[in-house]
């Protein structure tokens, strides 16, 4: 019997990504386990660090097959660095921002947040997911907004004219999750609106996370829900399976 069937944490260890079990070398972690505990923080620093590449969202939206027009927009945060230290001006667009005012049921913002990497990898695949699951839902202009905080979707969806707004947010890197996408849903969008009156689904990123049709479903539901009850947040629960039918 190998050393590896003698462990009885091996399978727990296969079963996930967290860092569970590392074992020990005298009173600290085993060499192999240290070094993987920095490449981890590495790659999370390089999340938050990488810049939004507006082309490459452009192109893989393309790809996706998802037809809605792309607009671009900043938050009040003139860099990462002051972006990283002033939360609060990731919330508020930057002054002088033009946005074509109309009457839809969904306003759909992509937001770098803390991990651009995210948006790059997963945004377009979810977004093309959640726009098949709305028929004769009017969908504004998609928004790729840059140095952006989840409240931001709050004046956006205002100046678009949007009943419901989502923001899909490259969300904090863990060390096991530098690419984790989550997608907040605020009804009747507007400056001033509390974490409170928000839904979330968290952690979109196949093949480790939720699958791109598992989100999906579990959004479209919940749009449903919001749009006749006329709220969201902490007055809207989610009914539905812990894994929703588009799991797999």
């Amino acid at each position: 019997m190998s050393a590896v069937d003698n462990d009885p944490w091996s399978l727990l260890r296969g079963a996930t990504r967290a860092r569970v079990a590392l074992g020990r070398a005298g009173d600290g972690l085993p060499t192999g386990r240290e070094l993987e505990f920095r490449a981890a923080h590495a790659v999370a620093r390089d999340a938050v660090h990488t810049p939004l590449d507006a082309d490459r969202v452009r192109a893989a939206l393309a790809d996706a097959g998802v037809g809605l027009p792309l607009l671009e927009v900043r938050s009040q945060a003139p860099d990462r660095t002051t972006y990283l230290q002033r939360p609060d001006l990731g919330r508020r667009l930057a002054d002088g921002t033009e946005l074509p005012a109309g009457d839809h049921d969904l306003a759909l913002v992509l937001a770098d947040g803390l991990s651009p990497r995210a948006v790059h990898e997963h945004a377009a695949g979810t977004v093309a997911a959640v726009l098949d699951r709305l028929p004769g839902w009017s969908v504004a202009p998609l928004v790729l907004a840059h140095q952006a905080r989840v409240a931001l979707g709050d004046p956006v969806g205002e100046a678009l004219g949007a009943r419901i707004v989502v923001v899909l947010v490259g969300e904090r890197p863990g060390l096991s999750s530098a690419d984790s996408l989550g997608l907040y849903l605020t009804h009747d969008p507007r400056p001033g609106r509390a974490d409170s009156e928000r839904n979330c689904i968290s952690n979109v990123r196949p093949p480790h996370g939720l699958s791109y049709p598992q989100a999906a479903d579990t959004l479209a539901a919940l749009l449903q829900a919001a749009r006749q009850l006329g709220a969201s947040g902490v007055v809207l629960k989610d009914e539905g399976a812990a894994l929703p039918p588009g799991a797999g």
